[in-house]
């Protein structure tokens, strides 16, 4: 598997066939063969039934891929098509039973049309290990490719994506996820639902949180989040136990401290549950109607170990940074019950930096062995 640098896991070695441009002396006045039609000419002379991999190298083409390109290479698992100028893969794709890696990077795909109808539906679906699609100018994730349900490597980078779409949770073998060099906006909790998802790349893009669903990744390996517009983590980023690689440099948050006091008063109903928790009014279910006592059961405590509060639906939102490594400090979230909460995390007091720092120290040494890299500079 590659690094979340990379753009996905290199295909198995195997037998190779090259197909170069033939290189002409002296040109013809009479008018010249198609592009495709001269590259069909050449599969055709150099069939093969034991090639297993074929790699075209960089040519101008504009069509689908040759007919007959699955009769000339019924063993075909590797084909790299990376740099031809395709603007659509054509049907003869579906009629490769055998393909687990395809890599079309760098051509002009993500028109209507751009992958063939039916490859859902196709042997396809099932084989298809590696799709690397990088380069090309997909504005959304094609729906087809979200019922290749065999994929582990998924590479869209250097798109025209805006978005993620929800179904992506239906790539249940996904192992590696490249959208780096997008437009993203905004990562949908349904990522979270990749059970296998090891390396996660969406670096230069335009995301400005993270859901804290993420942390539902038990998988993760490496999370590449640079040059995005992050200003703060999700505390429950913590809990991914298995992550070694956190790249965050030229996001908002590696440079500034953001403090956020946007809060709306408590209602009064609130103000009485809060009265009810903090001074441990007994009460039994019996007293109060069902939707009061479910609604007790909600109460929130105040992280600041000095408060004691309590809080339900109206609560303040504050950066607090945490140690990593005892080198790096990540702003996460936290949530106070008031603005007036005498709190180490809160902006109310100059020093609450400092402040902040020392009283980090306890998440430190629960955090440090958890994250082995975390790349801010």
């Amino acid at each position: 598997m590659a690094a979340a640098g990379g753009e996905g896991p290199e295909p198995e070695p195997g037998p190779e066939l090259a197909v170069e441009p033939e290189q002409e002396s002296e040109p013809e006045p009479e008018s010249e063969p198609e592009p495709e039609a001269a590259l069909a000419a050449e599969l055709a002379a150099r069939r093969s039934a034991e090639a297993r991999r074929l790699v075209l190298s960089p040519r101008r083409l504009s069509g689908p891929l040759p007919a007959g390109l699955s009769q000339w290479f019924p063993a075909l698992e590797v084909l790299d098509v990376s740099g031809t100028g395709l603007t659509e893969m054509g049907t003869e794709l579906l009629s490769l039973p055998c393909l687990h890696t395809l890599l079309a990077k760098n051509n002009r795909l993500g028109g209507p049309g751009s992958l063939p109808k039916g490859l859902g539906q196709a042997p396809l679906a099932r084989s298809l290990r590696v799709l690397n699609l990088s380069g090309n100018r997909f504005s959304e994730v094609p729906p087809a490719l979200l019922q290749l349900r065999g994929l582990r490597s998924l590479s869209l980078g250097g798109n025209r994506l805006h978005g993620i779409p929800p179904d992506i949770q239906e790539l249940q073998s996904l192992e590696f996820l490249y959208l780096g060099g997008n437009f993203i906006t905004a990562i949908p909790p349904e990522l979270a639902k990749l059970p296998s998802l090891r390396y996660l790349v969406l670096c230069d893009n335009k995301i400005q949180s993270i859901p804290p669903q993420l942390a539902q990744l038990h998988s993760l390996r490496s999370l590449s989040l640079h040059n995005n517009l992050l200003t703060y983590l999700p505390r429950e980023i913590l809990n991914l136990v298995h992550l070694e690689e956190l790249s965050l440099r030229g996001n908002p948050l590696v440079v500034r401290f953001v403090r956020d006091l946007t809060y709306n008063p408590p209602s009064l109903q609130e103000l009485a549950g809060r009265t009810v928790k903090t001074r441990n009014i007994p009460y039994a279910p019996s007293d109060l109607p069902d939707s009061l006592v479910r609604y007790l059961s909600l109460a929130s405590n105040c992280p600041n170990p000095k408060c004691g509060g309590v809080y339900f639906d109206s609560c303040v939102r504050q950066i607090k940074f945490v140690d990593f490594c005892g080198k790096y400090r990540l702003p996460l979230m936290h949530y106070l019950c008031s603005p007036e909460c005498s709190s180490p995390y809160s902006s109310a007091s100059q020093s609450s930096t400092s402040q902040s720092e020392s009283d980090s120290e306890d998440e430190a040494g629960v955090a440090a062995h958890r994250m082995q890299k975390v790349l801010l500079g």
